[in-house]
């Protein structure tokens, strides 16, 4: 099965702020007072007005001290926030006592807290908080006094209706516990997927601008190093034999023509400094990407094919660069000997597909991946399975939102039997390439049929 990575599950980064039990606490004040008061004064039911005015009044008295003794945008431990929730679970467990016990409808509302503590606080936490409501509607069931109801008549529910409330106040509590817990912990786990995404293309962003400098300050400094070396080379012509002057002279110009080969290299990237790598035809982008598994002792084949003179070219874009890099990475990773990479370009679209002939992916986790920490990918093949295969995490999630964002589809796929591997197919259409500036005519002015480059 798909494993759950945990990142996530830091609670105490994610604690609940103050201000927010503060404005519902309010609004329970409200809604028990408005209640309260509608039952004993325009129904005109018998009850115990005092005692539950009090018990209301208690929770407004905790508001204001709260109030006025923490800012309100303080933020919460878990404990703390625990005893708070637990502290709304006795107050309205009192007023149910009060006011018919499981009888009063309004009874369901004792399981608020839980859902709110699943959403925030640690499982831990969530659970002795759920413990404790079960114990709270256990009493209510047992001791409470009368349902209000008119002068003179009494409504007294059976003996097994109230079991059934309770049975269903019970159930409520483990269903909307782990509901809660499991929306919230989805969520904060595409946040943290999504900040990561942010970070590693803000990396890319920032390496593409450094590449940039460096080939611009090549270009720039190539002009007074050559001055230097013309002016350190003319010295030493100038000076006497045996001249003090003559071992320093041509030490400058060694070093100088030292700079000039470091500056070569810079500019050797582009034959245009102003454009330095920022303009690349597709097979150049896939080289680049293939470059760093050259030692990995797996062949990777790039093979090209596509209508002559319109291959795609344009500006180097670090999303894709890295979204292609993190799934050939992973092809390399999972492939035997081979990994495939094949590139078709037309009118219409633009299509990537890289295969290995490696396990594949696994039936029970294809259709996860990509969501954010799905971290297993099985390496069964024939019948034998090697559970500690890793990978296709938070990486492949990455990759893939990187890439739907520049208007690709992914489709993932394993090869038909007898062959075994796992295929992603990327697909832009050319439209979409044309907005990303990653399309027009090469410089060559050729396509490509065959295979381009091995590794």
């Amino acid at each position: 099965m798909p494993e759950q990575a945990p990142p996530s599950h830091d609670f105490g980064a994610r604690r609940l702020k103050l201000d927010t039990l503060v404005r519902l606490r309010w609004l329970a004040v409200i809604g028990q007072t408005a209640t309260v008061v509608f039952v004993r004064f325009w129904l005109e039911y018998p009850m115990p007005i005092g005692l539950c005015l009090a018990a209301i009044a208690l929770s407004a008295w905790l508001n204001l001290f709260i109030k006025i003794r923490y800012p309100s945008s303080l933020r919460l431990q878990g404990r703390t926030a625990a005893l708070l929730l637990a502290y709304d679970v006795l107050q309205l467990s009192v007023l149910l006592s009060l006011t018919g016990g499981l009888q009063n409808p309004f009874a369901v509302l004792i399981i608020v807290p839980v859902i709110v503590s699943a959403t925030t606080l640690a499982p831990r936490l969530t659970v002795m908080l759920g413990g404790l409501v079960i114990v709270a509607v256990t009493a209510l069931g047992l001791w409470h006094m009368p349902l209000p109801w008119p002068a003179g008549e009494a409504l007294t529910m059976p003996y097994l209706y109230v079991l059934g409330v309770w049975v269903a106040l019970v159930s409520a509590v483990f269903f909307m516990g782990v509901y809660a817990f499991r929306v919230a912990e989805e969520a904060r786990q595409l946040a943290d997927a999504l900040t990561a995404t942010e970070l590693v293309l803000a990396r890319e962003q920032h390496l593409w601008a450094l590449d940039g400098l460096a080939a611009a300050a090549a270009h720039e400094l190539g002009t007074p190093l050559a001055t230097i070396a013309l002016v350190s080379k003319e010295l030493e012509r100038e000076l006497p034999p045996g001249s003090p002057y003559a071992e320093d002279v041509a030490l400058l110009r060694s070093q100088s023509q030292r700079c000039r080969d470091i500056l070569g290299k810079l500019t050797s990237l582009s034959t245009d400094p102003g454009q330095h790598v920022d303009r690349l035809p597709l097979s150049h982008m896939l080289a680049e990407v293939v470059e760093p598994h050259a030692d990995t002792g797996i062949d990777i084949q790039v093979k090209f094919s596509g209508e002559a003179g319109s291959e795609p070219v344009g500006r180097r874009n670090p999303s894709i660069l890295y979204g292609i890099g993190n799934l050939v990475e992973n092809a390399v990773d999972f492939a035997e000997t081979t990994v495939e990479i094949a590139a078709k370009w037309n009118a219409d679209n633009v299509s990537l597909t890289i295969a290995d002939d490696g396990p594949g992916f696994a039936s029970e986790v294809i259709d996860h991946i990509g969501e954010p920490y799905v971290t297993t990918r099985s390496r069964a093949i024939e019948g034998v399975e090697d559970h500690e295969a890793g990978g296709l995490g938070l990486g492949f999630f990455i990759a893939k939102t990187l890439l739907e964002r520049t208007g690709a589809r992914l489709d993932l796929s394993n090869r038909e039997a007898p062959a075994h591997g796992a295929i992603v197919r990327i697909v832009w259409s050319r439209e979409a390439m044309d907005r990303l500036g990653i399309s027009g005519k090469s410089d060559g002015g050729e396509g490509h049929d065959g295979p381009s480059a091995h590794s």
